[in-house]
């Protein structure tokens, strides 16, 4: 007799890590990630300098020992200044992420799933799609800058208005993928038993709508993320941002472009901060489609 070996099923997040890993760029973007993750949210405990300390003497030098990214026309260490300026990028990025999740996901569900909502629903998304997104932006900036400044300080007043300008106005590619996926899901045959039997449709969407759509909701994470951080700079390269002495590397960008010719470097630096952590947040987000899609996953 031959002896059958008896396999025990593989969970799905463990294939989903399998199907993860053999995606090599989304392996080395979730290294990378991780790694400016540490650099941002660690490097402050372990540089000695800090973000606003100013020395004139060591004001304009270039890359050093004591110095690696030189310093500016105030003699502040910029390697200080990009390791704050990420803090902000990516807090501003993770915030804003989370705002255009829920709306997205809410909008999505609630067209999905309730028919008499889903015109009404659809065409806000579509009038939300069809505004100039960054004239609105600066718009918001110009009228709410002021009050909000008064009301919280100028470093929350503006991280609230940069996250609510950010979130309500990138919700609706999410919107419009959580709907096709509910459209699908609301016609299985789980759900029609589990209507069948008298359960709500509260509680259908909360068991098992949203559970079946995380997959997609966790693709728009990443990408919103990456939009997040480069709509951030963009504003605060247009100094419509944060206060010019709290860093982000978009304000950073600002500071840089008077000395462009003289100090090509300090272009440099934060530029190259935002293209690797936005291609590596893109890589992420391709992996975990790849490995988050049943199709592939079975290959």
């Amino acid at each position: 007799m031959t002896e059958t070996s008896v396999h025990t099923p593989s969970s799905k997040w463990r294939d989903v890590w399998r199907q993860f890993k053999s995606h090599k760029g989304a392996l080395i973007g979730g290294v990378i990630f991780v790694g400016i993750l540490l650099f941002v949210f660690v490097g402050q405990y372990v540089w000695p300098w800090e973000a606003n300390q100013m020395n004139i003497r060591a004001r304009n030098q270039g890359p050093s020992w004591a110095h690696p990214f030189g310093t500016d026309q105030l003699g502040r260490d910029t390697m200080a200044r990009i390791i704050q300026g990420g803090q902000t990028s990516i807090t501003v990025g993770l915030t804003a992420m989370v705002l255009a999740l829920f709306l997205g996901t809410l909008v999505g569900v609630l067209a999905g799933y309730f028919k008499r909502l889903d015109g009404l629903l659809m065409r806000l998304t579509d009038l939300f799609l069809s505004l100039p997104i960054l004239p609105l932006l600066l718009v918001m900036m110009l009228l709410f800058r002021e009050t909000l400044s008064q009301l919280y300080g100028p470093e929350t007043g503006i991280f609230i208005l940069i996250v609510v300008a950010i979130g309500i106005t990138s919700w609706m590619p999410t919107a419009r993928i959580v709907r096709g996926d509910v459209l699908a899901l609301k016609e299985r045959e789980f759900i029609l038993a589990a209507r069948s039997i008298g359960t709500t449709n509260f509680q259908i969407i909360l068991r098992h709508i949203l559970p079946n759509v995380l997959s997609p909701i966790m693709v728009s994470a990443t990408l919103g993320i990456a939009n997040a951080i480069i709509t951030e700079s963009a504003l605060s390269f247009l100094g419509l941002g944060f206060p010019p002495d709290f860093p982000t590397w978009g304000r950073l960008l600002n500071d840089a472009v008077d000395y462009l010719q003289q100090y090509p470097e300090r272009v440099f630096w934060p530029g190259m901060a935002i293209s690797l952590t936005v291609l590596s947040i893109n890589y992420i987000g391709d992996g975990l489609r790849d490995a988050l899609d049943p199709r592939i996953r079975g290959r």
